[in-house]
């Protein structure tokens, strides 16, 4: 369990901080202390938020065609998922998080020092130039990996390639990932916020803003309100980036931002497929 700094705990009145969290904060801990002090916490909530997120598009996915006004924006309008494939999908990310994360973090708890929790909340400053520094971490991390995944044939057919089952990703796929993967995503994800002593806000924050980044780079619709679009200068590649890196893997390493792919040279824009006559 999380420590709570500074006992006895005491919530700081809203009026005497300019932090526009702490009440937020203040609520947790006196309302929800035994399930955000938990160790299982960070895996329920990116579970939970892979789940949630997919939906949706798992329902756009198998409404197809009925639904002209979102499938015009499908990137390969010939190649739909079953829901044999999205079963398959969930099922591996549902098993490996059952015998193999939950497991380590049962492990964790009794060879990792326990962790505390402020009494302050952080500001909404904190929150973005923290969480936007442990994005850019892993996503330079994650560049690398990939890339050398992707160039050794080895390490290509026994970690990475169960991501590559299919060529065109859909939402459930975005957890469809080998053991070794897995922890490895899972031991950046948790250890690059305390390495830049990211408040636990922060961080919960930053998870399930990451897990919607990967789904939406999963989903297989360019749509126009995703956050590839919202964000200017092409600075995230989104689906089109990543839905291109399916059909190309020597292309578009990154999981979010497109500048190291640009730096590097393997940046390839989408060309998308038209639906067949």
């Amino acid at each position: 369990m999380l420590n709570i700094s500074d006992l006895p705990l005491k919530l700081l009145p809203s009026g005497a901080s300019d932090r526009l969290l702490q009440p937020l904060w203040d609520y947790l801990l006196l309302h929800h202390l035994p399930l955000i002090s938990s160790p299982f916490f960070p895996v329920l909530l990116a579970f939970s938020s892979y789940f949630f997120f997919s939906i949706p598009f798992a329902v756009l996915d198998l409404l197809g065609e009925k639904v002209p006004l979102l499938y015009q924006y499908k990137i390969q309008p010939d190649m739909q998922p079953t829901v044999q494939m999205m079963a398959k999908s969930f099922f591996i990310a549902l098993y490996n998080h059952i015998f193999f994360v939950l497991p380590a973090v049962i492990i964790g708890m009794f060879i990792l020092p326990a962790p505390t929790l402020p009494q302050e909340a952080p500001t909404l400053y904190e929150v973005f130039v923290d969480g936007l520094a442990a994005l850019l971490l892993f996503d330079t991390q994650y560049y690398i990996w990939h890339f050398i995944h992707h160039k050794n044939t080895q390490l290509y057919r026994w970690i990475h390639a169960i991501h590559h089952e299919y060529t065109a990703p859909f939402s459930w796929s975005t957890e469809q990932l080998s053991i070794p993967e897995l922890m490895t995503v899972g031991l950046w994800s948790n250890q690059d916020p305390l390495l830049l002593k990211c408040h636990p806000l922060t961080t919960w924050c930053m998870t399930v803003f990451s897990i919607w980044m990967s789904v939406e780079d999963h989903i297989g619709y360019d749509l126009p309100w995703t956050l590839n679009h919202l964000v200017p200068f092409g600075l995230l590649g989104g689906a089109p980036a990543h839905n291109m890196h399916h059909q190309r893997p020597s292309s578009n390493y990154a999981p979010f931002f497109s500048h190291w792919d640009i730096i590097f040279g393997t940046a390839v824009p989408l060309k998308k497929k038209t639906l067949r006559g």
